[in-house]
């Protein structure tokens, strides 16, 4: 799989003439200028249109000619591969001619952004003739074009109350109309719909890659498994933000090798024409990428005259220059993590997806320079020292026996809130040396820890999200107790903010036993609405106590750094990189990337089993001096600008 990716949009109305600028050698001198090995083409757009000389399907009426035909052509010319997009979810034209194919909601009504009378999409019901009829638009793409993959965008398991959709559950003796019945349909009817294209377009060519663009939340390894590859779509000043990438590639990357991290040049959003985001945000989110162990994709949208924008491809380009002189240290890696996140969305279809409890237990770990992964009930608990359950983690008899067998091999938990309770919630299912006596009344109210924090230092600190009551069990130590307010906020008794706290002692906020931690408050939750300073600190605290002397890797470099380590067996090394940007609130809510800052002087300490036998900077290849005692590596990085890699080549 190919490192600098180009994924090119082209989604056109039917008003538009097409193509009628394109150049064979302009497209090729932007892709040099790129540093592109791979683009992303487009076969069909969410129009219902196709690029390309179709001998059954709706031909965009503005080309006079096969489009995709000449961009492969092209690209392959060069040494670009070319996978190639299809939109299957969405289909404008058709749409218009068999609305009995769309999707509905339970009260039979179409769901779309708008109806026909305004500017909308409306999404097709995978149940219904659609599926076989974009069954063979594919074929027809991967039996007619010399394609390097397919690309299926607006794909996933869709709720669905058509008619097609009701007759199969009626047929099934089902209520078609049951919540539970139909959102079991939809995971048929999309397993279904992946196994009938993986199928049909492998009887073409049975190496041929296909990624069905869902987004995999955690937890659907299920879904995972249909796709040849694993793309991650996320823009973040379209809406994703900076947090969502490195969260699912700290999940994914432990499922498969092969991921690639799909950012965009847009300013806003795709299709953003005519705007661009800093090139310091493409080298950052480029190099991001490659921390995680992924390859990197920038989104583009052609200019509908089939012109290659250059301000884009000078951008990409000196992006892609970094990423080609660094691939050699970011192929057929392995993350090392100290502790794994269990994701809250993991653990229900309905959970919100990267909700607040999993952002604050991602933020507050990488800002402290925790090695971590984020697991589901699924992964193997024993390749970690500690494990986090953030704030509202049940515990069913699989999750206990997983535990009890992770507790007997020495690991330790982190438990927050209601984390730790039994699937009903009265009671504790594990031992974390404290017995559950309620719910707490009071929020807010505070905790009082038994140790100092390391800006703040001692002192009372406010929780504005829910606390659980709990006491000390055998085995129990308590950390820090928890302190009331006056009273709660009401028409007839308030504070301008919140009431303070009342100075007593009401109980433990937080216990430590043979088990890990315990922390009586949803306090991910707070630090990812909140940011609190003094919940990162104490949670910090905690992991700094459990983690002890075993704790992989320590360095100076500060909290908006990013610090992973990849283990890169096949080599005898680990690659530890570092990155640093600052992403800014502009406009009304827009990230921003645009300055680089450069950090200076950062010290390392690194704890690996093997004997180390050169540190070095790549790719300049500069020798880094270095100390070892016993298992501790000692190394200071002279500068980060952007983004540094520190290699660690290793004596088997």
């Amino acid at each position: 799989m190919r490192f600098r990716q180009i994924h090119l949009d082209f989604h056109n109305d039917k008003h538009v003439q097409i193509g009628t600028q394109f150049s064979k050698k302009q497209f090729q001198d932007m892709l040099r200028l790129g540093n592109v090995d791979s683009i992303t083409i487009f076969a069909k757009c969410f129009h219902g249109w196709a690029y390309y000389d179709t001998q059954k399907f709706a031909k965009h009426p503005g080309l006079s000619f096969d489009l995709l035909a000449e961009m492969i052509d092209a690209a392959h010319e060069i040494g670009v591969k070319t996978p190639v997009y299809l939109n299957v979810g969405l289909d404008e034209q058709l749409a218009r001619r068999h609305p009995e194919w769309l999707r509905r909601d339970e009260n039979d009504r179409i769901t779309s952004e708008a109806g026909f009378r305004e500017p909308g999409l409306h999404v097709f019901c995978f149940h219904s003739p659609y599926l076989e009829y974009m069954t063979q638009h594919i074929e027809e793409v991967a039996a007619d074009y010399d394609a390097d993959g397919i690309f299926l965008d607006i794909v996933y398991p869709k709720t669905c109350y058509c008619h097609y959709c009701r007759s199969t559950l009626l047929a099934e003796g089902k209520d078609p109309y049951d919540k539970q019945a139909a959102e079991e349909m939809a995971e048929q009817v999309y397993a279904r719909y992946t196994a009938q294209i993986n199928e049909r377009v492998r009887a073409i060519k049975p190496d041929m890659p296909v990624y069905h663009n869902s987004g995999i939340r955690f937890g659907r390894r299920d879904m995972a498994a249909m796709n040849s590859h694993l793309e991650v779509e996320c823009l973040p000043s379209g809406g994703w933000g900076y947090d969502f990438f490195p969260m699912s590639a700290r999940y994914l990357q432990q499922i498969e090798e092969k991921i690639v991290g799909m950012t965009g040049r847009f300013h806003k959003n795709w299709g953003d024409f005519g705007n661009y985001k800093h090139p310091n945000a493409l080298r950052f989110e480029a190099a991001l990428s490659l921390a995680h162990g992924t390859r990197c994709s920038v989104g583009d949208h052609l200019h509908p005259d089939g012109l290659m924008d250059p301000i884009v491809y000078r951008s990409v380009g000196a992006a892609y220059q970094e990423v080609e002189a660094k691939e050699p240290w970011c192929t057929d890696v392995r993350n090392v993590a100290d502790v794994a996140i269990l994701a809250v969305e993991s653990l229900s279809p309905a959970e919100e997806r990267k909700g607040r409890s999993d952002i604050g237990a991602y933020r507050i770990l990488q800002e402290g320079n925790i090695l971590y992964d984020f697991i589901d009930t699924d992964s193997d608990f024993t390749a970690y020292k500690v494990i986090v359950l953030p704030d509202r983690v049940r515990i069913t008899a699989k999750l206990a026996a997983k535990l009890d067998t992770y507790f007997k091999s020495g690991g330790k938990v982190l438990a927050t809130g209601e984390s730790g309770l039994n699937e009903a919630g009265y009671a504790f299912a594990i031992d974390l040396g404290a017995t559950w006596l309620g719910a707490n009344p009071f929020q807010p109210d505070y905790f009082r820890p038994h140790f100092a924090t390391r800006s703040l230092g001692e002192g009372s600190f406010v929780f504005y999200a829910p606390g659980q009551k709990v006491e000390l069990a055998e085995g129990g130590v308590e950390l820090g107790f928890r302190e009331d307010s006056y009273f709660n906020r009401s028409a007839s008794a308030y504070y301008y903010t919140h009431t303070p706290n009342c100075r007593n002692n009401a109980g433990p906020g937080m216990i430590q036993s043979a088990n890990g931690i315990y922390y009586a408050w949803n306090a991910f939750y707070d630090y990812g609405e909140n940011a609190s300073l003094f919940i990162k600190e104490t949670i910090l605290h905690a992991l700094d106590l459990l983690l002890g002397s075993s704790r992989t890797l320590q360095t100076s470099f500060p909290a908006q750094g990013t610090v992973t380590l990849q283990h890169q067996p096949h080599e005898s090394r680990y690659v530890n990189h570092l990155l640093y940007a600052c992403p800014v609130k502009r406009g009304r809510n827009l990230e921003i990337i645009e300055d680089m800052t450069p950090i200076y002087d950062v010290d390392l300490t690194l704890q690996v089993p093997e004997p180390v036998k050169r540190v070095y900077l790549a790719p300049t290849m500069e020798d880094l001096p270095f100390t070892q005692d016993g298992g501790a590596i000692r190394y200071r990085v002279p500068v980060v600008e952007c983004h540094q890699m520190v290699v660690i080549d290793y004596i088997l």
